[in-house]
């Protein structure tokens, strides 16, 4: 990826998320955007909105609304955002077979179209998805990255803001393992301008923080009845696409591809990456405790529970 030219991006699905995910890229002016989805009208629509908002909003990059998956042609990056949300009542797992479909399809094309693109995948079942779109893909695991710990830790940040009425910008958090139920915070790597949260605030508090971060996602599922978050969800994703597009070398938590590392081999998990200009360019291995590598291990079952009900029905 040659850093500096003007990139294009594809948000594939024109939905809540993928629509916000256009809009972020736009007002960073990371690149001209292609909005990608199956309902005829609706990301040209809204690509035709956003370019308008452009005089207003200062930036002078584009987007384009397409239900051709052609006009993937040439992408540097990949956001697919496309699937069912997540709604009242639901797991993560319920979403496995219909989304595991959308995201087949969608990866034939994309290998087809943009073979030397960067993929990042937030579909939900998050972890599982990832795994999916890297086989069908046939890219290096390298260049296909799930957005998960970004969001995770941006939740469990701006709890922590909340509960010390502090600048979230000074809040830096680590959250590990699946998206779901299962993720692992880390309180030790939680701090407040270099001061860790278990000098600031009592156990009981940190332990309230961690719970409310879990089920983050159903906190809001459960508030909106009719569907999932999206601002943040896109605005974590457009983070990691910042990162890989400016080569920035962040050092970002997301859901990439282990061969041994923590103990876990063949699996995609929240990890703590550095993201460049070739995707995931190293994982770090944090000194964790334990506790927190078996809760780790137990996070990994989960994923590896939706890996075989892919097998099952044939996706795999």
């Amino acid at each position: 990826m040659s850093v500096g030219k003007k990139f294009k991006i594809a948000s594939i699905g024109a939905g809540n998320v993928g629509a916000s995910v256009a809009q972020y890229c736009l007002e960073l002016e990371l690149g001209d955007v292609v909005l990608t989805d199956i309902v005829e009208g609706l990301p040209q629509g809204k690509a035709l909105d956003m370019t308008q908002a452009g005089p207003i909003r200062g930036y002078s990059c584009q987007a384009v609304g397409t239900n051709d998956y052609k006009d993937l042609a040439g992408a540097d990056l990949v956001i697919i955002t496309a699937g069912l949300p997540r709604k009242p009542g639901m797991t993560r797992l319920d979403l496995l077979e219909k989304n595991g479909g959308i995201i087949s399809g969608i990866c034939e094309n994309v290998k087809q179209y943009a073979p030397d693109a960067i993929v990042i995948v937030v579909t939900n079942p998050l972890d599982t998805m990832v795994y999916l779109a890297h086989k069908k893909l046939g890219f290096p695991p390298n260049r296909v990255i799930g957005m998960a710990g970004c969001l995770d830790s941006a939740r469990m940040r701006a709890f922590v803001a909340m509960e010390l009425g502090v600048s979230m910008k000074n809040v830096d958090t680590m959250v590990l393992g699946s998206h779901g139920d299962d993720m692992v915070p880390l309180p030790q790597y939680t701090v407040v301008s270099g001061i860790p949260i278990t000098k600031l605030m009592p156990q009981d508090r940190i332990d309230a923080i961690v719970d409310r971060t879990r089920k983050g996602g159903g906190e809001i599922v459960q508030l909106l009845k009719t569907g999932s978050a999206y601002y943040a969800p896109a605005a974590s994703a457009v983070r990691m696409a910042q990162s890989v597009l400016r080569d920035e070398k962040q050092l970002l938590p997301c859901a990439a591809y282990l061969t041994g590392q923590y103990g876990l081999d063949d699996i995609f998990m929240g990890v703590p990456c550095i993201l460049g200009k070739d995707g995931v360019e190293r994982i770090v291995e944090l000194d964790i405790t334990e506790a927190e590598k078996a809760s780790l291990h137990k996070s990994a079952e989960e994923v590896r529970t939706g890996i075989k009900q892919l097998q099952e029905l044939g996706l795999l």
